[in-house]
């Protein structure tokens, strides 16, 4: 029985280091080399102080920049250690009364018409909560208040978020996308 109990033991113990020390630093050694904006947390930097992340998204509320998605991560939303989304259904009462209420301040925001469709991912938060991409509609929908609040000519913001859309990776996965904080970077360099 001791015997056996001896070896139970070591094997958790060569498991443990194998697979809780051994395999993660592998892992994490082998991102740097292969990956190594992405490992460091695709930090953005502004006159060399980081000011956001390329990969987890911002809320931007001011009409002078584009807005990114809602987020559901945290009580004020985009908290990073909160990530999470809001895991209401899509026939969900509160996912509805939320999605109209955005879709109505959307619409203001925006001077549109009150009947006027609206790009899903303006009114719903991503399954992350922290998704730093809108699709070029959701960007190019803005254009028109951004150029307003910012006194420049919708033509100039229209070709800004134009040189930001990022295409399917690999040419196959995922959609067209513009990052939100990296856009409003460039708008502030206008």
């Amino acid at each position: 029985m001791l015997k056996l109990l001896t070896r139970a033991l070591l094997l958790l113990l060569l498991m443990t280091l194998l697979t809780g020390i051994v395999y993660p630093l592998a892992v994490t050694g082998l991102a740097w080399v292969i990956f190594p904006g992405q490992a460091s947390g695709s930090l953005v930097y502004r006159e060399g102080e980081p000011v956001g992340s390329a990969l987890i998204g911002q809320n931007f509320t001011n009409p002078r920049y584009f807005h990114g998605r809602p987020s559901a991560a945290g009580e004020d939303g985009y908290d990073a250690a909160a990530s999470a989304g809001s895991n209401l259904g899509p026939t969900n009462k509160t996912l509805l009364d939320n999605a109209a209420g955005r879709a109505a301040r959307l619409r203001s925001e925006n001077s549109l018409k009150e009947d006027s469709p609206v790009p899903g991912d303006l009114v719903t938060a991503s399954a992350s909560g922290l998704d730093p991409h809108i699709t070029p509609e959701a960007a190019l929908l803005q254009v028109p208040r951004v150029a307003r609040a910012r006194q420049l000519p919708e033509q100039r913001v229209r070709e800004l978020v134009e040189r930001h859309i990022e295409g399917r990776q690999l040419g196959v996965l995922g959609e067209p996308r513009v990052n939100v904080l990296l856009l409003n970077m460039d708008l502030d360099k206008i």
